[in-house]
């Protein structure tokens, strides 16, 4: 089942904690160079509108402005309209600010978790499936964050570090 516009949305997937494996090897949580959390949601939901590719591969706290750039480039030649970003949440607000400066044409939405997929399947699904369903129903462009139960304009949603959670303005 196509969305209703008929066309194929992306979800790009850049790593964050929502990814997060344990390395046995390292005995540490580490972001793998796969999508093996999002083919596994999306699969799971017979959710058949997406196409899912891999960029950058890395803890948020990690991101820099290279890559920030390198995401923009290659959501600015990309012919979807419509994208879903799996983000680390450390930096997901100065990830989107970033896009909102540079992408005016597509409706993005950030996403991310901060309990990995492996660990606890419930944040992470709940935040990627309330980010498809918005995506559905709205169809102005802008720059917007998914998490815990809210999707705002990504200016107006902040993670509250003391609570550990996002909380609106």
């Amino acid at each position: 089942m196509l969305n209703k516009n008929n066309k194929k949305n992306l979800i790009l997937n850049t790593g964050g904690t929502f990814n997060k494996v344990y390395n046995q090897i390292e005995g540490k949580l580490v972001v793998p160079k796969d999508n093996y959390a999002v083919e596994t949601i999306i699969e799971s939901t017979k959710i058949d509108y997406f196409d899912i590719q891999g960029l950058i591969y890395k803890d948020s706290l990690e991101i820099n402005k290279d890559d920030r750039k390198e995401l923009v480039k290659h959501i600015q030649k990309s012919d979807y309209e419509k994208i879903i970003i799996i983000h680390g949440t450390d930096t997901m607000g100065e990830t989107a600010k970033f896009i909102a400066k540079n992408v005016k044409d597509k409706l993005i939405i950030l996403t991310g978790a901060m309990i990995p997929f492996s660990l606890n399947r419930m944040e992470s699904t709940s935040n990627l499936l309330l980010a498809v369903g918005y995506m559905q129903q709205k169809s102005k462009n802008g720059v917007y964050i998914s998490m815990h139960g809210n999707v705002k304009k990504h200016n107006k949603i902040y993670k509250n570090r003391e609570l550990g959670i996002f909380e609106c303005l």
